[in-house]
């Protein structure tokens, strides 16, 4: 088969070009073979490795992550065990981000229930956002419209 340019591999695997020489920068992605001019020469087994990649960033993986469950991947045997931890202490973290995402839901949707959205003194959006906030007498709501 015919080497795939930095453009094909991209595009086959569904990221940017960017993102192909950033993860080679980082060691996620070795470095290619390179043609006669000097142009990166990937292979097939490159895409599936960037898929995986791409797919593992679009759940949230961290690269160290990524870096690990690669290296467990390329086993003649993984280590599902091993596999499976990574996985457990990020779907703990998935979960801590879900449980802060659902009480920043009810503090907005309190506020707005709040704000009539018509003119007034006082907005209750801003006066949370402008909460905890030490800002000098100079810098208050009413200074600013």
């Amino acid at each position: 088969m015919q080497p795939l340019t930095i453009g094909k591999l991209a595009a086959a695997a569904g990221v940017n070009f960017e993102t192909v020489r950033y993860y080679e920068r980082i060691g996620l992605l070795p470095s290619p073979a390179r043609t006669a001019n000097g142009r990166r020469a990937y292979e097939h087994a490159d895409v599936q490795r960037l898929a995986f990649i791409r797919r593992a960033r679009e759940l949230g993986f961290s690269i160290e992550d990524i870096r690990a469950l690669l290296a467990l991947a390329e086993l003649p045997r993984a280590s599902c065990a091993e596999v499976r931890e990574i996985a457990l202490m990020h779907l703990d973290k998935v979960r801590t981000k879900l449980a802060d995402l659902a009480r920043l839901e009810c503090i907005l949707a309190a506020t707005l229930a709040q704000c009539s959205g018509d003119v007034a003194p006082s907005c209750p959006v801003l006066d949370m956002l402008d909460a905890g906030l030490k800002a000098p007498a100079s810098f208050t709501r009413a200074a600013r419209l």
